[in-house]
């Protein structure tokens, strides 16, 4: 149902849709070389322009591709949740041109406004309209021009286009300023990191000298991998520990008793695949046979200090990965690396102040999590008319 006082027209109608250039044509006669947008630089809802390429291409082609001010920019395809997304050039770098898996979406400002399309394209009903009518393969889809154009752009009043944007502009705001804190406290997290971890900080009251030591001098035993066991997904049993449970998923459990159980005290570390090195603590449950349980003998080591220690080390460790295809780890890997250790009770204060650390960044996380969650909700209301926005 289009709301009262709308329209619904195919995008084709409402804006001029522009493919890109495509990359490695040769036999170019008088070639010149211009800054590009790539998929990469085109994210859901704002632009990566940290890694800016250039392409070479004829004189007479840059204004063809050249993007303006207001351009909306579409991605062609990727993953799943990634159909339509995409943001508004403001002008940021000219010239700038676009390659061919990035649309070129020219609003005709007198009927949609740059902002509300963008937004439209990115909400739960664009990426419906796109998923229905997308090319799919494992993981991946992608759309073409055509079915672009035949997009149906529900169209507000221009008045009540701008109290949209500008009801949405606030929440950006919000979210804007709750990412700039938590960059802000993982900085300090990492300089505190590289101050305590290393004793060029010590803390009131500590005086006592650093040992080095290596990995399998402070274990309970022997570093133990985990098994491939038969799983559910009805969370019968305890959780079964892969490499995306480091990032808090616990979809899949196990009842099995033969599985490597591990408690919150142990660490853990990716033993295979792309982020093989990576380690924490204070998970408990199954461990998955990529991963390996390191237990810590506590009369020694406090876990949590040589968990922080490896996540500071972790461009070291993912130096000495092995392996040309899957990245591993070494074998040795406990007896090679080699830890500056302050006294126990010195390890144990370290660890607490970068744990209360981490607790803050969770707590601005799961903020954050809640502000985007709701802004979808709202997008979904207000971009399709459920929800009608008062115009002063």
């Amino acid at each position: 149902m289009v709301p009262e006082g709308w329209l619904r027209e195919p995008l084709c109608d409402v804006a001029d849709v522009r493919t890109g250039i495509a990359k490695g044509k040769k036999d170019l006669k008088n070639p010149v070389s211009v800054p590009y947008l790539r998929v990469a630089n085109v994210q859901d809802g704002h632009l990566d322009l940290t890694v800016i390429k250039n392409i070479c291409v004829e004189p007479y082609q840059v204004e063809r591709y050249r993007l303006k001010e207001g351009d909306v920019l579409m991605t062609e395809g990727g993953d799943f949740d990634k159909l339509g997304r995409g943001d508004v050039w403001k002008g940021q770098i000219d010239p700038c041109l676009h390659q061919n898996h990035v649309f070129c979406v020219r609003a005709n400002q007198k009927i949609i406004l740059p902002y509300f399309l963008s937004s439209l394209s990115g909400s739960s009903y664009g990426k419906f309209y796109f998923l229905s009518c997308a090319k799919k393969s494992t993981n991946l889809a992608s759309i073409n021009s055509t079915q672009l154009k035949e997009f149906p752009v529900l169209i507000p009043p221009i008045s009540e286009q701008r109290k949209i944007i500008s009801i949405l502009s606030t929440w950006d705001k919000a979210i804007e300023t709750i990412e700039k804190l938590i960059e802000n406290s993982k900085a300090q997290k990492k300089a505190l990191m590289q101050q305590l971890l290393t004793g060029k900080r010590r803390l009131p009251g500590f005086d006592e000298e650093w040992k080095t030591i290596r990995l399998d001098d402070v274990l309970d035993g022997k570093k133990r991998k985990g098994k491939i066991v038969p799983t559910n997904d009805e969370k019968r049993g305890v959780a079964y520990i892969g490499s995306t449970s480091f990032n808090g998923d616990f979809g899949i459990y196990t009842d099995s008793s033969d599985a490597v159980i591990c408690s919150p005290k142990d660490i853990l570390v990716l033993w295979d695949g792309e982020n093989a090195g990576k380690a924490t603590t204070g998970l408990s449950g199954a461990v998955s046979s990529t991963v390996v349980r390191c237990r810590i003998d506590e009369s020694k080591a406090n876990s949590r200090f040589i968990t922080y220690n490896l996540l500071k080390d972790n461009y070291k460790v993912r130096a000495i990965r092995e392996g040309s295809g899957i990245p591993h780890m070494p074998g040795d890997f406990e007896h090679w690396y080699h830890i500056n250790l302050p006294p126990l009770k010195e390890q144990q204060e370290i660890a607490a102040i970068l744990t209360s650390t981490d607790k803050e960044i969770e707590t601005l996380q799961q903020k954050l999590d809640y502000l985007k969650q709701e802004k979808k909700s709202l997008m979904q209301q207000i971009l399709t008319g459920k929800r009608r926005v008062i115009i002063n």
